[in-house]
C-alpha cells in the first residue's frame, strides 16, 4: 500500500513538472521511458540466471546498464533546463519524482526478493 502510494507521489511531481500553467512543457515526462526501461535488465538476468556458483558477470553487466538509465533519467531534465528547453522548476520537480519513484522501486525489490526467514523456524 505504501508503496503504490510513493509511486504515486513521484509520478504526480513528474506530471506536476509537465502541466503546471507555468510551466506548460510535456518535456519532462520524457523520464517516464526510462522508469519502463530501467528494471528490465536486472530482471531479466535474475529470470535467466544460471545459479552455477561462478562468477555473476551477467548480473554485473545488468546493474551496470540498470545504473546507466538511472544516471540518465536524473542528467536529462538537467541538460534540458540548461539548454532553456523546460523551466527549472520543472527540472526540479522531475529530479524530486525520480528519487521518490526509484526509491519505490527499490523498495518493491527488496520486498520481491527477500528470503522468507520466518516460515523457516517450523
Amino acid at each position: 500500500m505504501s508503496l503504490a502510494f510513493a509511486g504515486s507521489i513521484g509520478m504526480t511531481l513528474v506530471i506536476l513538472a509537465c502541466a503546471l500553467p507555468d510551466l506548460n512543457s510535456w518535456w519532462p515526462f520524457i523520464v517516464v521511458i526510462f522508469y519502463l526501461l530501467a528494471p528490465l535488465p536486472t530482471m531479466l538476468m535474475k529470470r535467466f540466471n544460471d545459479y552455477s556458483g561462478s562468477g555473476n558477470a551477467n548480473m554485473d553487466l545488468a546493474v551496470f546498464i540498470t545504473m546507466g538509465i538511472v544516471v540518465s533519467s536524473f542528467a536529462l531534465p538537467i541538460i534540458m533546463a540548461r539548454v532553456n528547453a523546460i523551466a527549472w522548476t520543472a527540472c526540479n520537480f522531475t529530479l524530486c519524482g525520480n528519487i521518490v519513484v526509484y526509491l519505490t522501486f527499490i523498495g518493491f525489490f527488496l520486498t520481491l526478493y527477500q528470503e522468507d526467514t520466518d516460515y523457516s523456524l517450523w
